[in-house]
């Protein structure tokens, strides 16, 4: 039984200030998040072993695409997710959805909607901000101006 807010009562420890759920309970609420999310370890790891049931989703802009984004990253903005943008993409992979970080919710966005189109999605936690802090590699596709004007 969970305790209501009104039942929590000051406690020594924080952390069971209010007290766990039920271990099967926890179970499937666990299970739940990781039915919903991925984290960029486990992509960098699907990516490298070369996995043909994944397909990563950029949803950001085209812009910030350009600047730099997973290695073999489709760039769908979550704003032109429809049924027309979305016709070429297979039903049987599963689309993996990020954005910036934990300050963007595109990615959450561009999940709902793949998801409303009847697609498997999953979102990665943390975005471009933890795949680049995990030191995986970036995919750029802009020429960089200042370098050729050196030139």
């Amino acid at each position: 039984m969970t305790a209501s807010v009104a039942d929590i009562q000051p406690s020594a420890t924080r952390v069971i200030a209010i007290p766990p759920e039920n271990p099967k309970v926890a179970e499937i609420h666990f299970h739940s998040k990781l039915a919903f999310e991925t984290d960029p370890s486990d992509v960098y790891t699907d990516l490298r072993n070369k996995s043909a049931e994944i397909l990563i989703v950029d949803a950001r802009t085209q812009e910030v695409y350009a600047q730099g984004h997973i290695p073999g990253a489709i760039n769908l903005p979550w704003r032109k997710i429809d049924s027309s943008t979305t016709a070429a993409i297979a039903k049987d992979k599963v689309l993996v959805t990020y954005c910036d970080g934990v300050h963007c919710n595109a990615s959450t966005k561009a999940a709902m909607r793949l998801a409303a189109l009847g697609f498997r999605v999953k979102e990665m936690l943390d975005g471009m901000q933890g795949w680049k802090r995990e030191g995986y590699p970036v995919e750029g596709t802009i020429v960089q101006l200042s370098a050729q004007l050196a030139r």
